[in-house]
C-alpha cells in the first residue's frame, strides 16, 4: 500500500513542494499518482474522466501549483471557471485540446503539453483572482469579450452575456458576475477579433434570463417578429398572491412560454410540480406554450407559430 502523503499537499501538488515536505522520488512514482503536467503530481482518483466542464475545472486546479505569476486563465477555460454556458461543440474540443493560459505582451505565450498559450494586450483584459478556485483569470467581462472570437452562433454569445449580468432571480442565486456597462467597456477595449459580433450581441443581452435555453426562446420569438416577452414573470392571483414564476410571459394576453428540459420529464417530483403549476395557471386564465430542446432545434418558425396562435386565441 502506498505511503500516505503529507496532509499539507493537495490532491494536485508541485513536485518541488512535495520533495521539500519529505516525499521521496520513489513515492512520487507511485501508481496512485499521475503526471497531468511536468512538475505536477495528482492523485489518480482525481483524474477520472467526467463532463468537459469538470475536466477543464479539474485541469485548471491541477495546473495551479506550477502556474507562473504572470500567467492567467483566459478564453474558454476562464469562461468555464466562471460558469458561463457554452455549447457542447465548444466544450468537448476545449477539454481535449488543453487549458487556455495567457500572459500579457511583451511576455511570450506559455508552451507546455496540455496548454494552449495566448499573448494578450494589457489594454484588452482585466485579470482578477477567482473567489472560489483561487486562480488568476480574466474578469467576467473580459472573458465574455474574448468569446466573441469563439462562439460563432450569435445566440450563444448573447446567452453567455445574459449569464454574466444575470440578476438574483431566486433566493439561492449568486450576485451578477458583471454589469452591462462592464461588458460594453470590455467589448470596446483594444482591437478584438469578433468585435462586430460583440457589438451586435450587446443590445440583446438581458439580466432576467435564467438559462441559455430561455435566451434562445426569447431570441427566436423576437427574430420571428413577435413582441419581446417578459422574462421570469411572477403570475399573481386576484388577491395579489404569487402563483408561480414563468420563464417567458406576455402578461396582457396571459400567455406563458415555458422551456422544459429533460429532467422535467424524467423526474417524477418535477413532473408533479409542473402539473400543479400548469393547473394553477389555467385557473388564473393563463395559456402555457411548452417548449423542448427539439422545438428549439427545429428553428423559430414553428415555435413562433404556436406562440402567435396563443396570443391570438
Amino acid at each position: 500500500m502506498p505511503r500516505e502523503l503529507p496532509s499539507t499537499l493537495d490532491t494536485s501538488f508541485c513536485v518541488r513542494d512535495a520533495l521539500r515536505a519529505g516525499v521521496t522520488p520513489k513515492r512520487l512514482r507511485g501508481r496512485d499518482l499521475v503526471t497531468p503536467f511536468w512538475g505536477v503530481r495528482s492523485l489518480a482518483r482525481a483524474e477520472e474522466p467526467g463532463l468537459p466542464e469538470e475536466e477543464i475545472v479539474n485541469g485548471a486546479l491541477r495546473y495551479r501549483p506550477i502556474m507562473a505569476e504572470n500567467q492567467f486563465f483566459s478564453h474558454v477555460t476562464a469562461a468555464v471557471l466562471w460558469g458561463f454556458p457554452l455549447p457542447a461543440h465548444v466544450l468537448w474540443p476545449a477539454a481535449r485540446q488543453g487549458l487556455d493560459v495567457a500572459v500579457f505582451t511583451p511576455a511570450r505565450q506559455p508552451r507546455r503539453r496540455g496548454i494552449r498559450g495566448h499573448e494578450v494586450h494589457p489594454s484588452s483584459a482585466h485579470v482578477v483572482e477567482h473567489p472560489r478556485h483561487g486562480v488568476a483569470l480574466t474578469s467576467p467581462a473580459s472573458t465574455w469579450a474574448a468569446l466573441g472570437a469563439t462562439l460563432r452562433d450569435p445566440y450563444d454569445l448573447v446567452a453567455a452575456g445574459d449569464a454574466a449580468v444575470r440578476e438574483r432571480l431566486f433566493r439561492d442565486d449568486p450576485p451578477p458576475l458583471a454589469t452591462l456597462a462592464q461588458l460594453s467597456a470590455a467589448a470596446s477595449a483594444h482591437r478584438r477579433v469578433g468585435g462586430p459580433a460583440l457589438r451586435a450581441a450587446l443590445p440583446r443581452i438581458r439580466s432576467r434570463s435564467a438559462s441559455p435555453r430561455e435566451t434562445w426562446c426569447r431570441l427566436l420569438l423576437v427574430d420571428a417578429g413577435l413582441p419581446e416577452p417578459e422574462l421570469n414573470h411572477e403570475v399573481r392571483d386576484a388577491a395579489g398572491q404569487v402563483i408561480t414564476c414563468v420563464d417567458l410571459a406576455y402578461p396582457d394576453a396571459r400567455v406563458a412560454v415555458e422551456y422544459e428540459g429533460e429532467h422535467h420529464r424524467t423526474d417524477p417530483q418535477q413532473w408533479a410540480r409542473d402539473l400543479a403549476r400548469h393547473e394553477a395557471l389555467a385557473v388564473a386564465g393563463w395559456f402555457v406554450v411548452r417548449v423542448s430542446a427539439a422545438h428549439l432545434a427545429a428553428g423559430g418558425a414553428l415555435l413562433a407559430a404556436r406562440v402567435r396562435a396563443a396570443l391570438g386565441r
